[in-house]
């Protein structure tokens, strides 16, 4: 098969998503485009990897191994990084599934030689069957899903959103790996932005990359019923900006909230007429989605704030390593 060879990493951390990691690992070995292998990453849970050991005892196509760095999202995908074979290494959520052709539009993407990573599209599948009223498209990015206002087609992009995503290798020999410290720690914050940084960083390691995202490249991610409260969305907005201050602190608040600037003058304001006008027409959710708006900004914001008073004091700090033991 022409095309770069691709290995999908999926890092786990919890049993509570058993039956989810099986499916994962399942869309996964049902792929158009074979991937190479399948790595489950586990982190620092030694009940879950005996399990999955067992589990995929006999499989040649998937491997089971420990998290090799510190607790966290981000050391898992390096660990996974760094055990690879694969010209490309594409990540999975693990409580995410990916339709058939989703490595195939991935392989496709790096016909072009400058292409350094290629994203996908990631749809919710809220666990009440349908999403709440409230709740507004532009912040589907609060549940890991793609949200209103991306750019449709295959185009190119500043970073790529890391559920639903893959990179060419040689990313990370130019920039190394993922940000620890930064990214997803069970449900510790800050949750998110490793990615950001990640792609900000290769851009500047390798001017001339080219990031994409594929919106034909689709997983379909699940939305616990914890998270389609007010609550939550709350909590991780302003986690978001806790995030956003680390990022803006390693690569500049220019290049770090460069996209974010857009999303918030352009995007939002059209979010918040959108749903005033649904309130107006009597349609339902419409005044609470506009009330959701405006009250992520502000809880992103205060996170923002709060973030990079706490990165100037050197309260939170992240580190960046080479990728070690990369196979070739």
């Amino acid at each position: 098969m022409s095309g770069p060879d691709i290995s999908v990493v999926i890092c786990v951390y919890t049993e509570d998503r058993w039956e989810d990691i099986l499916a994962a690992v399942a869309s996964v070995r049902a792929q158009s485009r074979p991937a190479l292998e399948t790595l489950l990453v586990v982190d620092h849970n030694q009940a879950l990897l005996d399990r999955l050991g067992k589990e995929y005892k006999e499989a040649e196509d998937v491997r089971v191994l420990a998290n090799a760095g510190p607790r966290g999202l981000s050391a898992g995908r390096n660990t996974g990084i760094a055990a690879s074979h694969g010209d490309v290494i594409a990540f999975l959520d693990d409580d995410a599934v990916a339709e058939r052709d989703w490595l195939r539009h991935f392989a496709e993407g790096y016909a072009d030689p400058r292409v350094m990573a290629v994203g996908g599209r990631t749809e919710p599948v809220w666990a009440s069957g349908r999403r709440p009223d409230w709740f507004p498209e532009e912040f589907d990015w609060v549940v890991g899903c793609t949200y209103r206002g991306l750019p449709q087609g295959r185009v190119r992009v500043r970073n790529v959103l890391g559920g639903n995503a893959s990179f060419r290798r040689g990313a990370f020999d130019a920039a190394g790996g993922f940000a620890t410290g930064i990214g997803r720690d069970g449900d510790k914050r800050p949750l998110g932005c490793e990615e950001t940084e990640l792609c900000i960083r290769l851009s500047r390691a390798v001017p001339e990359a080219i990031l994409l995202i594929d919106d034909r490249a689709v997983i379909h991610h699940r939305v616990p019923e914890a998270r389609e409260h007010f609550g939550y969305f709350r909590t991780r907005t302003y986690a978001e900006g806790l995030s956003k201050a680390l990022v803006a602190r390693s690569v500049g608040a220019d290049k770090g909230l460069e996209s974010e600037r857009r999303y918030t003058t352009r995007v939002l304001p059209a979010g918040v007429a959108r749903g005033m006008r649904d309130a107006l027409l009597a349609r339902p959710g419409g005044a609470g989605r506009a009330g959701a708006i405006v009250a992520g900004v502000f809880a992103a914001a205060g996170g923002y704030v709060v973030g990079s008073v706490r990165a100037r004091r050197g309260g939170t700090t992240f580190s960046v390593e080479p990728i070690e033991g990369g196979v070739r």
